[in-house]
């Protein structure tokens, strides 16, 4: 933009037409490109929502939960072991294996 001598906004108070000119263009562009942005964010939100009818799946996959879980849960229910014992012994994490129980 700096190339075209109209829009250079470098040279201050000089040229008045100039720096309104400039700072139309300006705000021309700006406005295009919010445009786009607006357009991109639909087409986007649309996509999803066919990939969802479509029954894909977003996110992370879920991790299977072993046999060994309900063995270490009824432990954990009758108090004979921790949460972040029982989630050591399976190799996921606290929060996972307190999800798991609860059922989430």
């Amino acid at each position: 933009m700096i190339d075209m001598p109209l829009l250079d906004t470098r040279q201050t108070g000089k040229d008045l037409t100039g720096t309104f000119v400039a700072d139309l263009v300006l705000q021309i562009l700006s406005y295009v490109a919010q445009t786009e942005r607006e357009n991109i964010r639909q087409r986007q939100m649309e996509g999803i929502a066919a990939a969802k009818q479509r029954g894909v799946r977003f996110g992370r996959p879920r991790k299977q939960v072993p046999e060994e879980f309900y063995r270490l849960k009824t432990e954990w229910e009758n108090k004979r072991t921790t949460s972040r014992v029982a989630a050591k012994q399976l190799g996921i994490s606290q929060d996972t294996f307190l999800r798991w129980a609860k059922g989430k």
